[in-house]
């Protein structure tokens, strides 16, 4: 590996013209193909297997044109000052609105509130609900237009009129704070490397890999239905990644440079060792990302691809065009510790004979491994308490900001209609096998009337054909209430006793049935998903470090950092705990895919400062030195390269807290504060300590297991032949250290 990776980096060094331009001409031809392919609009979510699913299935088969995916807008109306919505001036102004919400050439139908039974019982609140033929994301703007058009027309008439459902649905917006982690990125790197010119360098190849990433997704959004949130996620992993491997690749070729070796070979022997530990890390990464296939929710699959691929693409810019930049470069990318020693006389001395931090912090911890392991694991499970409480939920117009029309809406329903009336529940009752469908459905219906936490249950909408009806039920609670949680599991239990005395068969679906399926199809396939992913990159780690207990100790700190990381989320965004400075402006449940989706991106990103770190100790340990001795020089060449990796990657993640969207902003707080757990607790702290602990153990691999694994050569052993191949001499070195 480590010698094939070298040659890699000695020809992109070398021919660096030709490299450059394959990347260029990659991101040109993705940025064309972005800009010329059909606006995509949300990912269709589709949940493969749940009772919720199978009953749209059959709402699309049985009642064709009905749209039931479609997007909805509930026009909510208010009376002002006390007065009725009912009152004559007020319902002519209603009426008025209704008549223009049916002009769109998108609409399926209008429920006019006062013939559909649509008003408070106080008479002050009242809606008109609209379906439309596409989803929220797909509708033209003339639609949305036109419904705030109507809307404010009604409101220059004297009405409080605010807008609720999927209809006015956006693309999300990340905010300042975005660019802001890019900004602090890039003073980490010039104070890391000390030269603009090589802190320059990973910030620009990791936005060429997100523009070359983000642009083809772009591009093949319509064609593979990806909605935007998988843009968002592949541009938040692709930079954090991409800035990370060309940094590790940046820093071995500085320390390389400081051999006393020429620049081509310097960036051979950079991409040889440094770039065998991105080859792996990112491996780990995209094992993680596509591993979400397992949960098989294809909303989930299609992000977790998508990031794979940006993933994929940084490791190959990291492997090529950075050997290819830093041949551009020359001289402006000087070795590592130039600047001590060009201080002069016994300053410089001085500064290369000091102990850096990383040594001094590892030094320490060999000399306290028992205390620094409980002091961490003591940390590290009081950060993950508040994750017993966990609960899970899809997000609603009801976690929105109260700002917007969408969130004034659900609380207007909520106060004139009751808590359940944003979450109603839609059975279906198929009774194509039973002989009297009419009575099988009124048997359903008395049935629901008589369940506990039910306010309201419509009448029933029969199909053409008769056999197959549709009943609307409002519960009493919020739809991410326990107790209608109950309620749908209430239904769908009786459903086999109605099933048994009629033959007819009951489905629920409807938002807050589909949010709980989700939930549970989730938390089913956690454990097999942890299974698949772990092992998988347990298999791999044995391979790379050639032994049994360190991968075991990574994958077991692994589990310690995410169980922090996931509890800090609920402190935050259930329970509230620093929300205001967060910008979380509605606690509630977790969403539903976060658990799963922190173990996958998580233990990627984690096993990259594991690769990275241990690598280096690995190598001075097949090279000769202690266990202890091999930790601090492992401390002593990574630390400062593994902590500006974790500094950037938290900047980088905490730029999307800023983000409108509640899925985006909770995803990037989860993954800074998981990467600062993992980073600054778990690798640079547990990870020596248990090392420190084990001794010569740590590397112990049975004798049949260490003649049967590949030799990856992850440490560049093969390139101990080449030692001397490629040094300056001494008058290049004094020329270029200005002696």
């Amino acid at each position: 590996m480590a010698t094939f990776l070298y040659k890699i980096g000695r020809l992109a060094f070398r021919r660096r013209h030709f490299v450059a331009l394959i990347w260029v001409a990659l991101l040109t031809l993705a940025g064309v193909g972005a800009t010329s392919a059909p606006a995509a609009g949300s990912s269709s979510f589709s949940i493969p297997g749940t009772e919720a699913q199978k009953a749209f299935d059959l709402l699309e088969q049985r009642f064709p044109g009905m749209s039931a995916d479609g997007a909805t807008a509930r026009v909510v109306f208010e009376a002002p000052g006390g007065e009725k919505v009912t009152a004559k001036h007020h319902k002519a102004v209603v009426e008025r609105t209704v008549r223009e919400l049916r002009d769109g050439s998108e609409v399926t139908s209008v429920a006019d509130p006062f013939s559909g039974h649509a008003v408070s019982k106080d008479g002050m609140i009242a809606y008109a609900q609209v379906k439309y033929k596409v989803s929220g994301m797909e509708l033209e703007d003339a639609s949305k237009d036109a419904l705030k058009q109507a809307a404010q027309s009604a409101r220059d008439d004297g009405l409080t009129v605010e807008i609720g459902g999927d209809a006015l649905s956006a693309v999300p917006e990340t905010g300042a704070t975005e660019v802001i982690g890019i900004a602090i990125a890039a003073v980490v790197l010039v104070i890391t490397f000390g030269s603009l010119v090589a802190a320059g360098l990973p910030l620009l190849t990791a936005l060429i890999g997100v523009g070359i990433g983000v642009s083809t997704i772009t591009a093949l959004a319509n064609a593979l239905d990806l909605g935007s949130t998988t843009s968002t996620l592949a541009m938040m992993i692709g930079l954090a990644v991409g800035i990370d491997y060309a940094l590790f690749i940046v820093s071995r070729y500085r320390a390389e440079l400081a051999e006393g070796r020429e620049r081509e070979e310097a960036a051979g022997r950079a991409v040889g060792t440094a770039g065998s530990a991105v080859v792996f890390a990112g491996l780990t990464v995209v094992i993680a990302l596509v591993g979400l296939a397992v949960v098989n929710i294809p909303m989930l699959t299609k992000m977790g691809v998508a990031a794979a691929g940006t993933v994929a693409i940084a490791v190959l810019i990291a492997l090529t065009l950075i050997p290819a930049l830093l041949g551009y470069a020359g001289r402006k990318v000087k070795p590592a510790g130039e600047k001590s020693r060009m201080l002069g006389g016994g300053r410089a001395a001085a500064a290369k004979g000091r102990p850096n931090m990383g040594t001094r912090w590892a030094s320490f911890v060999v000399r306290r491994p028992v205390a620094v392991l409980l002091l961490g694991v003591i940390g590290l499970g009081a950060a993950a308490l508040p994750a017993s409480q966990l609960e899970l939920g899809l997000p609603d117009d009801g976690s929105q900001p109260t700002a917007t029309t969408q969130r004034r809406a659900y609380d207007l329903l909520s106060e004139g209609f009751g808590p359940g009336f944003n979450g109603p529940l839609m059975v279906v009752v198929d009774a194509k096998s039973s002989e009297h469908p009419k009575a099988a459905v009124a048997t359903v219906t008395d049935d629901i009337k008589g369940m506990r936490d039910v306010v309201t249950v419509t009448p029933p909408t029969y199909n053409a054909s008769g056999d197959t009806a549709m009943i609307t039920v409002v519960p009493g609670s919020k739809p991410s209430s326990a107790t209608t949680e109950d309620l749908v599991h209430g239904i769908r239990g009786a459903g086999a006793g109605i099933t048994a005395d009629t033959g007819a068969k009951l489905l629920v679906t409807g938002s807050t049935a589909m949010n709980i399926d989700v939930s549970q199809k989730l938390n089913d396939a956690l454990i097999p998903y942890l299974a698949l992913v772990v092992g998988l990159a347990f298999l791999l780690l044995i391979v790379v470090f050639r032994s049994i207990l360190v991968p075991l100790k990574a994958a077991l700190g692994f589990l310690l950092s995410v169980t922090a990381a996931l509890g800090a989320v609920v402190a935050v965004f259930q329970w509230g705990w620093l929300s205001g400075l967060m910008g979380v402006e509605e606690t509630g449940p977790v969403m539903s895919m976060m658990p799963i989706f922190m173990v996958g991106v998580v233990f990627g990103l984690a096993m990259d400062y594991e690769v990275f770190l241990v690598t280096r100790m690995r190598e001075a340990h097949v090279h000769g030195e202690n266990p202890g001795q091999a930790i601090v020089t492992g401390f002593r060449h990574g630390a400062r390269v593994v902590t500006a990796a974790a500094v950037i990657m938290i900047a980088v993640f905490s730029g999307f807290i800023g983000s409108s969207e509640s899925m985006i902003k909770m995803i990037g707080f989860g993954l800074a504060i998981a990467v600062f757990f993992d980073a600054f607790v778990v690798r640079m702290a547990l990870v020596p300590a248990v090392l420190a602990l084990l001794g010569r153990k740590a590397w112990w691999l049975p004798k049949w297991l260490d003649r049967v694994l590949p030799n990856v050569d992850v440490e560049g052993e093969g390139l101990r032949t080449r030692r001397d191949e490629g040094r300056r001499d001494p008058d290049q070195d004094r020329e270029l250290v200005g002696v």
